[in-house]
C-alpha cells in the first residue's frame, strides 16, 4: 500500500486555479492589461478546451514547489459566475495600480480598496462576469 504524503508546512494548499471564460481573447486582454503581464493560450483538441496561462516558471510543478498558478479556461463544462469560490490575484506592488486599470479594461470594481490585517484587497467583476479579488501589501 502506497503512503500518501501530507502537504508540507512550506507548500501552499492551493496549487492551481481556473477562471472560466466565454471569450478567451477578451478575457486575456483584460487580465494582461490590469496585471501588466503576458499570458499564452493553448488549445487542446482532445478535450475541446482553451487554456490561457497566467505566468509561471516553466518546468516547476506547483504541487511540490509551493507555487500557485492558473489559467483562464474556455470549455463546455465551466461557466463564468459571480458567486462561488473567490480567487485573490497578486496585485504587487500596489493595489491601486491594478484598481485603476479595471474599469478602462472592461471590468467593474465591486469592493473598493479595503484594509485587512495582511495589507489591502479589492473585488471586481471581470469581462466574463466572474467575481475575482486582488491583494497587495500596499
Amino acid at each position: 500500500m502506497k503512503m500518501i504524503q501530507k502537504i508540507s508546512k512550506t507548500s501552499n494548499v492551493i496549487t492551481w486555479f481556473e477562471i472560466p471564460v466565454t471569450d478567451t481573447a477578451r478575457a486575456k486582454k483584460f487580465y494582461e492589461t490590469i496585471l501588466d503581464i503576458e499570458m499564452r493560450t493553448q488549445h487542446f483538441e482532445e478535450t475541446n478546451e482553451e487554456l490561457t496561462f497566467f505566468p509561471a516558471e516553466p518546468g516547476v510543478i506547483q504541487a511540490t514547489s509551493g507555487r500557485v498558478s492558473g489559467a483562464l479556461v474556455k470549455n463546455d463544462r465551466q461557466h463564468p459566475a459571480a458567486d462561488g469560490i473567490r480567487v485573490y490575484l497578486n496585485a504587487y506592488p500596489r493595489l491601486q495600480t491594478v484598481i485603476d486599470k479595471i474599469a478602462p479594461a472592461g471590468g467593474k470594481l465591486l469592493q473598493p480598496r479595503t484594509q485587512i490585517p495582511a495589507g489591502y484587497i479589492a473585488v471586481f467583476s471581470d469581462t466574463e462576469g466572474n467575481t475575482v479579488a486582488i491583494h497587495a501589501e500596499e
